[in-house]
């Protein structure tokens, strides 16, 4: 298994201050979350709430691995398709957004780079509604809780697989450390996540947990879509150090062309 922990940055002139402010908006809402248990349940998407338009409130059941098991649901916000975008920025648990905020960390600040801030911010909202409305399209009439990042996340992915896929990406395979091509690490990342959804897709009604790989499907190709008009529309913005030098210094002149 390959598990990435950083790639190259070299070529980045500036902060990457939206994605900085996404992940601080994630760790804020998961601390809210553990403080009040409820908010979890009635800020959570709920397919049936949204298909519906009726906030769920009371106990629900589901049946999985042939046990019956309680789902309960508190009041949501007013209306309830509110629940879209604050589930984006709510988790399960610490491996949860631990794992979603070390992949915005590694490939946001490049993605972000090449969008500019306020459009990485609308690109991030909308791969993640992508990913969310593919989950809800696969089981409309379920009741379980779909929260989490991963969809914003996976369009991330996939823009960066468009937009940069020669980059190196520094990853951990078995106890060594190995640099290898964007496009072969979230290649196989990608192709894990279909292979699994697939699989999902005849099991809903048996499941009442777990990955949602549709929204990760869903959030991935909505980046690759926009990705590519991205791509189509502007060039890289190449930066080294004499460059970076020259823009502060008026005076400076380049000497080559």
């Amino acid at each position: 298994m390959l598990f990435p922990i950083g790639d190259d940055d070299r070529k980045l002139s500036k902060p990457a201050l939206v994605t900085w402010a996404l992940i601080a908006a994630n760790v804020l809402l998961f601390a809210y979350q553990n403080a009040n248990p409820s908010f979890t349940y009635g800020w959570s998407v709920v397919p049936a709430e949204i298909t519906s338009g009726v906030d769920l409130v009371g106990s629900e059941y589901v049946n999985a691995g042939g046990q019956r098991i309680e789902i309960p649901q508190t009041p949501g916000p007013t209306p309830i398709y509110l629940t879209l975008i604050s589930s984006m920025f709510m988790h399960g648990g610490l491996m949860h957004i631990a794992g979603n905020l070390l992949y915005l960390w590694i490939f946001g600040d490049n993605v972000e780079h090449r969008f500019g801030g306020s459009r990485f911010l609308l690109f991030y909202l909308v791969s993640g509604l992508a990913g969310t409305f593919a989950q809800i399209y696969l089981d409309p009439a379920s009741v379980i809780p779909n929260l989490g990042a991963s969809g914003a996340i996976s369009g991330v992915l996939g823009a960066y697989l468009v937009l940069f896929p020669r980059n190196r990406v520094n990853v951990v395979f078995f106890i060594k450390v190995i640099a290898l091509p964007a496009i072969l690490v979230i290649g196989f990342w990608a192709v894990f996540q279909f292979i699994n959804g697939y699989g999902a897709i005849a099991a809903t009604e048996e499941t009442a947990g777990g990955v949602a790989y549709g929204a990760h499907i869903g959030g991935f190709i909505a980046g690759v879509v926009m990705a590519l008009a991205v791509r189509g529309s502007t060039k890289e913005r190449e930066s080294d150090i004499l460059a970076r030098t020259a823009q502060r210094d008026p005076r400076s002149r380049r000497l080559w062309r």
